[in-house]
């Protein structure tokens, strides 16, 4: 341990991965067989290391490995805080979600592969295994050609360094030899291919996507979109000072979160699903705790609508612990994401706590420009607020918060919002056995939504209707009709 500047003392990761060691003898550093005992402790150890410190997934794989001496394919799953059931589903669960035939996985067989290096799975499992973790085969610890690291997170191969012969020595030891690359090092630290200009029309471009975004279409919001990222991504991939690297992350991470945001409305769920991870990986580089959990928040809505829950609720865990309870608007709506989702998995003590954290948190956080994306207006809360009641049961304070929700909702005709809110007035009616005038609300207020913004999100969310009812009134012609009526044809890539 060493002592900083301020008080604060901070671990020193070679003297943790020792410490831990000593606590248990019986896990060698060479040996791969772990000792479950050490090794899910200290992983636990190492997770809450790594989120402190903020590092990137690979360096916490590289630590629990080495520490705990397992497999890098064991480590990986580790780092994540799956047992072999949990990974085995997230397996089962991406082979769905993407529509890839994979093999008939079960914990057992998962153990002796992160155990016995010799016995690998066939190469189009190993791809799937890299598309799990979002890794490559040699960070897995397997030697096959393919990749699914998020590109931000991928390293250029450092250049082969060549020794000079003994008679150079002299003259790269001399002081104007030294003057010469302290001069190259100081031309690097001035080099810069962006001005403060610059960055500061990206910041308004970006705004001026962030109030579009609530009333374009998503499928036009995206050539927009695409169009800065890959001017950001340009100048990003330049040496650019610290801080614009900083801010240039920080845009990368909006924009690619956005992206994600408009293909999941698409129904483009693969897709979707990669460019939150980018949008992660981005936020992270920033090293801001608000933004890193701000992009977790978002994230969580692809599995709260498509499954699994699991999934959404880890992440809505993550962006709480990432924003620490504090007033702000993220604190509040990390709370109101976890709530929704603790509903709609049937934990009603944890939803009613997160609801209650939420309306605090926003009670006492300064208050967001309310005509912007990636802002946390009243509206938004009330709607995440109908969504955690209406899937608690609690059908009048739903409404309550439904009616509040219209009011402020007034003037954004062009948002998705509005027509949530009345599907979970539907959903609400349906849960009193009110059937026909359920499926009638739902219908009325999905064929209100111009056909541009007439997406696959509405359509998952106006099918919650029928999923509301006992599957005996399922068959009923209302139900019938409100199936014909989404079936119809929605916008495409």
């Amino acid at each position: 341990m060493t002592e900083t500047g301020d008080g604060f003392t901070t671990f020193n990761p070679r003297w943790l991965r020792g410490w831990l060691r000593l606590m248990d003898p019986k896990s060698p550093a060479g040996d791969v067989k772990m000792v479950n005992d050490h090794g899910k402790p200290c992983a636990r150890r190492w997770r809450r290391l790594a989120d402190e410190q903020q590092w990137p997934i690979s360096r916490l794989v590289s630590e629990i490995s080495e520490c705990c001496g397992v497999t890098r394919l064991r480590a990986h799953r580790l780092a994540r805080g799956w047992t072999l059931t949990q990974a085995v589903q997230q397996f089962h669960n991406l082979c769905a979600a993407e529509q890839l035939a994979g093999p008939r996985l079960d914990a057992d067989q998962l153990r002796t592969w992160e155990t016995n290096p010799e016995r690998r799975p066939q190469p189009s499992t190993i791809d799937l295994l890299c598309r799990l973790y979002q890794s490559n085969p040699i960070d897995l610890g397997i030697d096959v050609p393919c990749d699914y690291t998020p590109a931000a997170q991928r390293t250029m191969t450092a250049p082969t360094r060549t020794r000079e012969s003994p008679g150079d020595q002299p003259q790269r030891n001399s002081p104007d030899w030294l003057d010469s690359v302290r001069l190259s090092v100081d031309r690097t630290l001035a080099a810069g291919t962006v001005t403060a200009g610059q960055l500061d029309l990206l910041d308004e471009r970006l705004f001026v996507h962030r109030q579009q975004y609530l009333l374009l279409p998503p499928q036009l919001m995206l050539s927009e979109l695409v169009a800065d990222i890959q001017e950001v991504r340009v100048l990003a991939a330049d040496r650019q000072p610290a801080v614009v690297q900083l801010r240039l992350s920080e845009m990368t991470a909006i924009l690619a979160t956005l992206i994600a945001d408009a293909l999941m409305k698409l129904g483009c769920l693969r897709h979707a699903s990669a460019w939150y991870a980018t949008a992660c990986t981005a936020a992270d580089d920033s090293g801001k705790r608000d933004l890193r959990a701000r992009v977790r928040i978002q994230a969580a809505m692809l599995p709260y609508y498509y499954g699994p829950l699991e999934s959404a609720l880890r992440l809505a865990q993550e962006a709480r612990l990432l924003a620490q309870n504090r007033p702000t608007i993220t604190g509040s709506f990390a709370a109101a994401a976890e709530g929704r989702i603790r509903a709609r998995h049937g934990d009603a003590t944890g939803a009613e706590q997160a609801m209650h954290l939420a309306r605090d948190l926003f009670a006492r956080a300064e208050r967001p420009p309310v005509d912007d994306a990636w802002s946390f207006p009243e509206r938004r809360l009330l709607l995440y607020l109908s969504g955690t009641l209406t899937y608690l049961g609690q059908t009048r304070r739903a409404r309550a918060a439904q009616t509040q929700a219209h009011a402020l909702y007034r003037d954004q005709s062009g948002s998705i919002d509005p027509t949530l809110l009345r599907i979970e007035e539907a959903i609400c009616l349906a849960h009193e056995r009110h059937l026909a005038d359920a499926c009638q609300l739902a219908v009325e207020a999905y064929l209100a939504v111009p056909s541009q913004h007439r997406t696959q999100i509405l359509d998952a969310r106006a099918r919650n209707v029928i999923e509301a009812v006992p599957k005996r009134m399922r068959a009923s012609r209302c139900a019938r009709e409100l199936n014909e009526i989404l079936a119809l044809p929605s916008p495409e890539m």
